[in-house]
C-alpha cells in the first residue's frame, strides 16, 4: 500500500463562539492510499488562527509522504519530526505531525480490520470516563454557575473543570503581571463556592488557571480554593516555560497540580517527571504529535506513578482518538470532553459518538471507528480556507 494523497479541512463547526467573535476553527487531515482505504486524522489550533497554520503544514508535509508505505508509522514519524529540527520540531510541526500520526493509525486498523486500541496494546476499559468542560458558555454570576453545575452532575458526571476567575479572560493569550484585582479573586471564589453546593462534597471540581499567574498568585489562588471548595486540582498555574516557577508553586500548595496542555513531546515532559512538578499529566494528542507520542508520554508517566488525563479542547477526531490511548492506557484518569462542543463533533462525522452519562463508549470497529462526513467538510468549510 502507498499514499498518494493528503488534504486539510478548516472547518467552522457549528455551537458557541468564544467571545464577541468566532475564534474557533477545526483541522481535519485525510490521507488517501491506492488501496482505496483513507484515513481521517485532527490537527486542530487555537486561538490566534492556529488550525490555518497547521493546516498548510500539513500540506507542507505533503511531498514527504506521497509514495512511503502509510503502515510504516513510526519511521514517517521520526521523518516528519526531524525534518523541521532547524525550525523547531515542537509545536506548529508536531500538532501537523499529529494529524498525520493519526490518519495513520486509521488507515492500519481499516487494513487489518481491527479498531486502534487493540493495534496500541488492547483495552484496560470498556468505556472511557469523562470530566465535563463547556457546560458554563453563558454563565456569569454564581448563581449562573450553580444552576449549570447541578445540571451537570445531573447528566451523570462526576467530575467538572472550569476557569472561575473571568477577569482574566483577556489573558488567555497574553501574560501581563501574572495578578489578578481582589474583587476578580473574589468572584473567582465566590463561584467555586456555588458550584461546589450544587455539587455537593463527592463530585470533583477541577480548576484551570490557563497559565495566567505569577508565583505568589498561584500559591494564593490554589490554597485559597483548596481550603474553601476542596478543589481537585489546580491546573497550568504559571506559563508553560516556568519549570523553576513550577517547583516553587509545587512547594507551596495544597491542592494537586495538573500541567501539560502545552507541553509537545517527551522531552518536553521530561522536567516535569524528574523534578515531580505534577500529580497528574495532560497531554494534548493534536498537538503532541498524535497517538504515537501521547503514547510514550503515557508510558513514561506510568513508571512515575502518575495519571494522565489528556486535554481535550477541540475537535471530533481529538476526542475519539483520544479515547482510543485511553482504551488502552493503565494510567489513565479521565477524559476531558466540552459539553457545548458535542453537537460540533457529530456534525462532523457519519454517525455520532456515543456519550451517555460520564462515559465515552468507541464503536469497536476497525481504526478510528468513525468516518468524517466530505460533506460536512464542505457545508461548514471556513470561509476563507478554499474548497479542495
Amino acid at each position: 500500500m502507498k499514499i498518494t494523497d493528503v488534504n486539510a479541512y478548516v472547518v467552522e463547526p457549528p455551537g458557541p463562539a468564544f467571545g464577541s467573535t468566532r475564534e474557533r476553527q477545526w483541522t481535519f487531515v485525510r490521507i488517501d492510499t491506492d488501496e482505496g482505504i483513507t484515513g481521517w486524522g485532527e490537527a486542530t489550533n487555537y486561538p490566534g488562527a492556529g488550525s490555518f497554520l497547521t493546516a498548510q503544514a500539513v500540506l507542507a508535509m505533503k511531498e514527504a509522504l506521497v509514495g512511503e508505505d502509510p503502515s510504516n508509522i513510526e519511521p514517517l514519524w521520526q521523518k516528519l519530526y526531524r525534518r523541521y529540527t532547524y525550525l523547531g520540531s515542537r509545536g506548529l510541526p508536531t500538532t501537523a505531525i499529529s494529524g498525520v500520526d493519526i490518519a495513520l493509525w486509521d488507515i492500519k486498523g481499516k487494513a487489518l480490520g481491527k479498531p486502534i486500541y487493540e493495534l496500541i496494546g488492547g483495552k484496560f476499559r470498556d468505556e472511557v470516563r469523562l470530566y465535563a468542560n463547556g457546560w458554563f458558555t453563558d454563565c456569569e454570576t454564581p448563581d449562573d454557575y450553580h444552576a449549570a453545575a447541578k445540571k451537570v452532575v445531573e447528566s451523570g458526571h462526576e467530575a467538572m473543570k472550569l476557569d472561575p476567575f473571568l477577569e482574566m479572560r483577556p489573558f488567555h493569550t497574553h501574560y501581563q503581571t501574572g495578578q489578578i484585582s481582589q474583587d476578580g479573586e473574589q468572584l473567582g471564589y465566590d463561584i467555586i463556592a456555588a458550584v461546589r453546593d450544587a455539587v455537593g462534597p463527592q463530585t470533583e471540581i477541577l480548576i484551570d488557571a490557563h497559565g495566567h499567574y505569577n508565583v505568589p498568585t498561584a500559591i494564593r489562588l490554589a490554597n485559597n480554593l483548596y481550603e474553601q471548595s476542596r478543589i481537585e486540582w489546580f491546573e497550568e498555574p504559571l506559563p508553560p516555560e516556568g519549570f523553576d516557577g513550577l517547583a516553587t508553586v509545587r512547594a507551596h500548595t495544597q491542592p494537586n497540580l495538573c500541567v501539560g496542555e502545552r507541553l509537545f513531546t517527551r522531552w518536553d515532559f521530561l522536567p516535569v517527571f524528574h523534578r515531580n512538578l505534577a500529580d497528574y499529566i495532560m497531554p494534548d494528542i493534536v498537538w503532541t504529535g498524535g497517538i504515537s507520542e501521547i503514547r510514550k508520554i503515557a508510558t513514561m508517566a506510568e513508571a512515575y506513578y502518575i495519571p494522565i488525563s489528556p486535554h481535550n479542547a477541540m475537535g471530533s477526531l481529538q476526542i475519539v482518538a483520544g479515547a482510543h490511548v485511553s482504551m488502552a492506557t493503565v494510567n489513565f484518569y479521565r477524559l476531558e470532553h466540552s459539553i457545548a462542543s458535542i453537537p460540533g463533533y457529530n456534525a462532523m462525522l457519519e454517525e455520532p459518538i456515543n456519550f451517555y452519562d460520564q462515559y465515552i463508549k468507541v464503536s469497536g470497529k476497525p481504526g478510528l471507528g468513525v468516518d468524517v462526513s466530505m460533506e460536512a467538510m464542505e457545508k461548514y468549510r471556513h470561509p476563507d480556507w478554499p474548497a479542495s
